[in-house]
């Protein structure tokens, strides 16, 4: 395959990731729906449990990962193509099928929204990275973290026509039109999204690179030529994977540990700096929706650009020691706005870096060629983070121990500074489970 023969221009295939990306970021917006779920039936709610609307947050994640590691063995037989299509059909319909069997009934919803809808969105969600990586493989950190940051602000998107928008831009949607109408009308966008996203979702010409790359000329801490393409399988059995996955489950926790607290420790902190309940709640609302949603979108794509020209490894030890610093600290930080405010960017903006960063090291360490089946197995570390951050940061905060919650997940993000360290790409003379020092 030579350069001259004709291919698309590459630069479509992250038009296709960012459309697809910002319908699987659906998952990131129920928090949108759970006040009409939890409010009373006799104040025009749903009557729902604050458990009942956290558990379908739960199913979404947990398949989200689970599925993620069966599209990767199915890339290979169905095409990205089609994997993606897929997955956004499978996730629209879960929505539809909500809507049409009425979104008020929990368990309805639990699986229509949490176990199909999730499904999904792990079909889907690898196809991008994976295409994107092999278009660009002398920029595998920008395209990486622009198409996960089209994850990350899909939740805003569907979460602001939800809430404010609604249709022509008239109103609040879920107001205007009620919660089952609003999924069937997401789900039925989902589809036809992703639809358009992947039809640029198809891999190079065998043999393919761009134009003036020589792979041999890296020397950012990127993919050479010495590192084997391993299977998920061969990946496995390397002490290197299970590295990788213990450093993005430490940094995991703690982004989700503090998505889960960032509106009830700020707002009893700020109050107890003399601050009213209801401003406090306010100002704690402005640090979650704002700071750090929008810090976290922009941590992926400046953190797969950094990765570019610092390196994967280093990146991950500056934010992943960084993180472990501002977890910490925030402790003492959450109770003055400014502060707030100031954290809640750092940490998100850090958190956001996970999605460009984990992919890519992945990818310099154990190749690209099976990057949609090695990753779906390095991102069950976002499963066990899900699992094991919030539930510490509920159980210490229900004995009025939210510090040390913080404390923990912030060592915890410092110990992942310093595994990274001993992870080094295999090569073509040893498939030994760690290489020699760099």
């Amino acid at each position: 395959m030579t350069n001259e023969t004709k291919v698309m221009n590459r630069w479509l295939v992250v038009v296709g990731a960012i459309l697809i990306q910002l319908c699987l970021g659906a998952i990131y917006a129920w928090s949108v729906f759970t006040p009409i779920l939890t409010k009373a039936v006799s104040a025009g709610g749903f009557g729902w449990s604050k458990t009942q609307s956290q558990l379908v947050f739960s199913a979404g994640l947990a398949l989200f990962a689970i599925v993620m590691v069966i599209a990767g063995r199915l890339m290979p037989r169905l095409g990205p193509r089609a994997l993606a299509l897929s997955g956004g059909v499978v996730l629209g319909l879960g929505y539809i099928m909500a809507g049409l069997r009425g979104a008020g009934h929990f368990w309805s919803t639990f699986i229509c929204v949490g176990v199909v809808g999730g499904s999904g969105i792990g079909l889907g969600y690898v196809v991008p990275i994976a295409v994107g990586m092999r278009w660009f493989p002398d920029k595998k950190g920008l395209v990486t973290g622009l198409a996960v940051a089209g994850f990350g602000f899909g939740a805003t998107l569907w979460m602001t026509l939800a809430d404010t928008l609604g249709p022509l831009g008239g109103g609040e949607l879920l107001t205007r039109i009620g919660l089952s109408n609003t999924f069937i009308i997401y789900g039925i966008a989902y589809v036809l999204i992703v639809g358009i996203g992947s039809v640029w979702m198809v891999f190079p010409p065998e043999g393919w690179k761009p134009e003036g790359w020589n792979p041999h000329k890296n020397s950012s801490g990127g993919q050479t030529t010495g590192v084997i393409d391993y299977t998920s399988g061969q990946m496995l059995k390397t002490l290197q994977y299970f590295l990788i996955l213990l450093t993005f489950a430490c940094t995991a926790s703690a982004g989700l540990m503090s998505i889960g607290l960032m509106k009830l420790f700020p707002t009893q902190a700020l109050q107890e700096h003399g601050v009213s309940p209801e401003r406090a709640s306010g100002i704690a609302t402005m640090a979650m929706g704002v700071c750090f949603a929008l810090f976290n979108g922009l941590g992926r794509i400046l953190w797969g650009s950094i990765s570019d020209k610092l390196g994967r490894k280093k990146s991950i030890v500056v934010m992943a020691a960084t993180q472990g610093v501002f977890v910490i600290l925030f402790q003492w930080m959450a109770g003055s706005e400014f502060t707030l405010y100031l954290f809640a960017a750092l940490i998100g903006f850090n958190f956001g870096g996970n999605f460009a960063l984990f992919p890519t090291i992945t990818a310099d360490t154990f190749g690209t060629r099976h990057i949609g089946q090695t990753y779906g197995w390095v991102f069950l570390a976002y499963a066990l983070g899900g699992i094991f951050g919030p539930i510490l940061g509920g159980k210490l905060g229900d004995v009025g121990n939210f510090p040390l919650a913080f404390s923990i997940c912030g060592v915890l993000c410092l110990i992942a500074a310093a595994l990274i360290t001993r992870v080094n790409p295999p090569r073509f003379t040893t498939h030994r489970a760690l290489s020699e020092p760099a």
